[in-house]
């Protein structure tokens, strides 16, 4: 079997999803936003093609149908909780590896991912500068690879790191990339080739200043 890459993404409900960057957008556009970050970052994973793409949600929703990939529900719990079940499940499943990709970063380029995917550590990590990370790549999980890591923190990285090296588990980072998750870090977007759609959405988008 292949690697497999699990995009984990929120239903796009306004007032749900990328709350970070209001009240400098409003709901909705928030929410249109968050929208084309999960198609850009869908596109770019299937136009990879050095592994299958799952899309996980964490409620059930139409969104995205247009990809025609799998479709999965996280498992209940934190963060750590979903992604170690989604990992654990893939993994079980006789993948040699599998990564969990957020969609924060939708002009992530294609060579941090397969800079992830060709690590032969247990565990490898997407850094983001601001303390998290964009994606995480496992060819072997523990029980407590999260135990302690405090989500949205900004120290949630390193922490993880700490906890999957307690967990007898080896790590790698792979190389540092800004996600997109205040209105600091939206103007960026705006002449982005590998995120078109949030560089349209973007456009017709207001910023209150």
């Amino acid at each position: 079997m292949r690697p497999v890459i699990i995009v984990f993404a929120k239903a796009p409900l306004p007032g749900r999803v990328k709350t970070r960057l209001m009240p400098a957008v409003t709901a909705d556009d928030a929410a249109r936003l968050h929208g084309a970050f999960v198609s850009d970052t869908l596109r770019n994973v299937l136009d990879l093609r050095a592994a299958d793409v799952e899309l996980h949600t964490d409620i059930k929703t139409d969104a995205w149908g247009e990809f025609g990939v799998p479709r999965r529900l996280q498992h209940e719990g934190d963060l750590g909780l979903k992604m170690l079940q989604s990992l654990r499940a893939a993994l079980a499943e006789g993948r040699p590896q599998a990564m969990i990709l957020g969609s924060d970063a939708p002009d992530l380029p294609e060579g941090y991912l397969e800079r992830l995917l060709a690590s032969n550590a247990d565990v490898a990590l997407g850094p983001c500068a601001d303390g998290g990370f964009y994606a995480i790549a496992a060819r072997r999980t523990e029980e407590a690879m999260f135990a302690g890591v405090e989500w949205s923190s900004g120290r949630e990285r390193g922490q993880t790191i700490e906890a999957c090296r307690r967990s007898g588990l080896t790590v790698e980072c792979g190389g540092l990339w800004d996600d997109v998750d205040t209105p600091a870090d939206l103007p960026r977007l705006k002449d982005s080739n590998r995120a078109t759609l949030s560089a349209d959405t973007l456009r017709s988008v207001r910023i209150c200043t």
